[in-house]
């Protein structure tokens, strides 16, 4: 039997997000499974806005919400297999269950996983990355699907890849990446790094907390948070968003900051940063809305 998955009109797509800011989307489609999404496409006109979510880490989703579909990915996509040396993971999968099942297998180098606050789909987007270790450095091959439905196997080869950016063919989506990582025999040094990442995280990075994960990319020789601070940012505030104290290239939601609020933050600190050192920051932050 088929299984189908959830279709709601109008939900509010904060509580989905890990600013906790954005207005309501069109309609959310959380899939059952692979099968069910590729279903569930063939349903939507080819003009249909498409919006992909995970966790909704490095998203800032604007106030009026999304006029779109919005397909949430965590529970549905979340195969994670381990089959003839290759990793397979989807879209869905959380980083850091994908650095403690590399750990597991006795693979090595996974362990930056643990650093990426957000899933496998949204990391292959930007090839996100954590402690000197980048995403797209182990990918062998994807499964892509387009607005069709149809699933087709690309390999590593079909995209141009660059720090915190990927090209993707037109109207296509990352549903599963299939990886390959060094052996090792000692899983329990693994997981050893894991935690020691994991300790480092939380004394250099504002957790527990409403932040998205860092806010701009670091500019070539240099760190985005080391500018913010030379400009004397941190700790400025735009309503109820504010620059860590903690982290200068994190912005908080401190208690009921709107979209409006954090957008404004980031476009101000851009103008100071670019003001005073000539330097443009770009966002890793992806806006929809």
């Amino acid at each position: 039997m088929n299984k189908t998955g959830t279709l709601l009109q109008q939900e509010l797509l904060a509580p989905l997000n890990t600013w906790h800011v954005g207005g309501p989307a069109k309609q959310t489609y959380r899939p059952a499974d692979l099968p069910d999404l590729c279903a569930f496409l063939k349903t939507l006109p080819l003009s249909e806005n498409i919006v992909w979510l995970g966790l909704g880490s490095n998203v800032l989703i604007r106030d009026e919400g999304i006029d779109g579909t919005v397909i949430l990915t965590h529970e549905g996509l979340n195969a994670l297999t381990y089959e003839n040396n290759v990793v397979r993971a989807e879209a869905g999968v959380t980083c850091a269950k994908l650095a403690k099942f590399c750990a597991k297998h006795h693979l090595a180098e996974g362990s930056f996983f643990a650093g990426i606050p957000g899933t496998v789909g949204g990391a292959l987007a930007m090839n996100a990355g954590a402690f000197g270790g980048e995403t797209w450095t182990f990918v062998k091959s994807l499964e892509m699907v387009n607005r069709q439905g149809q699933v087709k196997l690309r390999p590593r080869e079909d995209f141009t890849v660059a720090y915190r950016h990927v090209l993707i063919p037109h109207d296509e989506w990352f549903v599963a990446a299939h990886f390959v990582f060094p052996k090792t025999d000692d899983s329990e040094a693994e997981q050893e790094k894991i935690r020691l990442l994991l300790r480092e995280r939380r004394e250099k990075q504002p957790i527990g907390v409403l932040s998205c994960g860092s806010v701009f990319r670091n500019p070539p020789g240099g760190y985005a948070a080391q500018l913010i601070e030379q400009c004397g940012l941190k700790g400025l505030k735009r309503g109820d968003a504010m620059i860590s104290e903690k982290h200068a290239n994190f912005i908080i939601n401190i208690k009921h900051a709107s979209a409006a609020d954090i957008e404004a933050l980031i476009l101000h600190v851009q103008q100071v940063v670019r003001a005073q050192t000539g330097i443009e920051l770009i966002p890793e932050v992806k806006v929809y809305g």
